[in-house]
């Protein structure tokens, strides 16, 4: 599948798009003000050691000291100590025997600052990479409890055989579980160069110095999204793109080889239509070239597709048509679940097929669509009730999650009372007031179009109201004011 990687850069956002064959497939986006400090890597300076809190706390060069408690600093296992028996010995030395004022100290983030309180860190330092965690001051390869218990052993003395005998540990973490060798053997190589920067680094630079930092957006688009069939890494920022190639040909120069900056008069993503197909991505309805579309709801739980032949009546008969239909859909559902960077548990509604081999039909463009994937997926056959099942684990923000928050008028729900209803609302309300309190008149602000309706259709029931409880009621617009909300003003 031939691939070109598209990435627009500016001050406050990255956006980087995956093109396949002409259609955007992904997107990832990274906002500057978003990022946390969680991984990076700093030369401290102990500032105070505090006995009764069994803390201490740490220049890092940010506005705020961080927090650093005894139960975080790391003791790498003695001979034959076991890792558990180690965790369990940590915090019982005090720490006031273990750092000292003054003191240069390595330490990662494990905790972003929130509010008035500063980072918290810890001693024990852990480089993420693609599909492994490197422990530099360990020698222990561990496996992610999510990976199945009889993979695990194999995975470990493959990790064994590749990591040879240069010292550091690592974890696989569960998108390790199908990586070949090759893989395994990359991340390596890119996880312990970057150790051996960030120690040249601490014998570099003073104290409260940045040693490491998690890569941003585009050095992961290098490690992550590039393989054989990417074509181009298109960049619209020659500064950026001079920077990433610095990165790229460090560790890994076989990506950074296909960089190329962008020079052309319009922005990149309208060159390629991307800001359209964003837009598409982040409606409910998405229209399939037939004439049928989907309908897809994302919820907490798990998100339903459903599948509807719309304006398609095909050429010979019913039966063709919901095929067509559906063979269209379940190369449509792959894409948007990689575009929308949908998680968790799927259910996609097809259109009820009598004939086995035309659902068996679809079930395999599904799964030959979903295998271009590169987050794993699980799928399961048709259910009795014609539903397939399938899930799709969760590694970021949904595109909408990242993009948009719930509708201030709605509140999330997607619909609102109609005019009619809240005028009612308002009616039974003026009721339950009217029985409580003894005003010289009631007067309803509401929206414009609420006021509308009781100067018009409504007219007759408000005056037979004001007369039942021989009131005045007058009214009031409010610009601006969402149509559910109103208020009842006693005077």
């Amino acid at each position: 599948m031939l691939q070109d990687i598209l990435i627009n850069w500016s001050p406050q956002e990255t956006r980087v798009a995956v093109v396949e064959n002409g259609a955007l497939q992904e997107l990832h986006v990274e906002r500057t003000l978003e990022r946390g400090l969680v991984g990076n890597v700093y030369l401290g300076k102990v500032q105070r050691v505090l006995p009764g809190m069994q803390s201490a706390f740490i220049d890092i060069g940010l506005d705020k000291a961080a927090f650093l408690h005894v139960a975080d600093v790391w003791h790498p296992p003695a001979e034959g100590e076991t890792i558990s028996a180690a965790r369990s010995a940590q915090g019982q030395i005090p720490i006031e025997r273990q750092v000292f004022e003054g003191q240069s100290l390595m330490v990662q983030v494990v905790k972003d600052p929130m509010g008035s309180k500063g980072a918290r860190l810890s001693t024990q330092i852990s480089i993420a990479g693609r599909m492994l965690v490197f422990l530099p001051q360990d020698d222990h390869i561990g496996v992610s409890q999510k990976i199945p218990l009889e993979q695990r052993e194999q995975l470990r003395a493959r990790m064994q055989a590749l990591s040879g005998s240069e010292g550091g540990g690592f974890i696989l973490r569960t998108n390790a579980e199908d990586a070949s060798d090759m893989e395994l053997a990359d991340d390596i190589q890119y996880l312990r160069k970057a150790w051996a920067r960030t120690k040249a680094a601490s014998l570099r630079l003073p104290a409260a110095s940045l040693l490491h930092q998690d890569l941003n957006l585009m050095q992961r688009v290098l490690r992550d999204l590039v393989g054989e069939g990417t074509q181009a890494i298109r960049v619209d920022s020659g500064e950026q793109c001079e920077a990433l190639k610095a990165f790229g040909l460090e560790f890994m120069p076989a990506a950074a080889a296909k960089l190329q900056r962008y020079k052309g008069e319009r922005p990149i993503f309208d060159l390629f239509g991307i800001d359209e197909d964003i837009t598409r991505a982040l409606a409910r309805r998405v229209d399939l070239k037939s004439g049928g579309y989907l309908v897809i709801d994302q919820t907490e739980a798990l998100t339903t597709i459903d599948v509807n032949t719309g304006g398609f009546v095909g050429a010979r008969n019913f039966d063709d048509t919901i095929f067509k239909t559906n063979l269209e859909a379940a190369h449509a559902i792959a894409r948007q679940l990689r575009l929308r960077n949908l998680g968790g548990i799927v259910i996609a509604d097809f259109i009820d097929m009598v004939r086995e081999d035309h659902r068996q039909q679809v079930l395999d463009a599904l799964r030959q669509q979903l295998q271009r994937d590169r987050v794993k997926t699980t799928l399961g056959g048709f259910s009795q009730l014609g539903l397939v099942e399938m899930t799709r684990k969760r590694t970021r923000d949904s595109l909408a999650h990242m993009l948009c928050e719930p509708c201030a008028e709605c509140q999330g729900k997607g619909t609102v009372k109609t005019v009619r209803t809240v005028a009612y609302d308002i009616f039974r309300e003026i009721l339950r007031e009217a029985r409580q309190f003894n005003p010289r008149e009631f007067r309803i602000v509401a929206s414009s179009k609420v006021i509308e309706l009781f100067l018009d259709e409504e007219r007759q029931h408000l005056e037979g109201l004001s007369s039942f409880i021989g009131k005045p009621i007058s009214l009031q617009s409010e610009a601006g004011v969402a149509q559910e909300k109103y208020d009842i003003v006693l005077l």
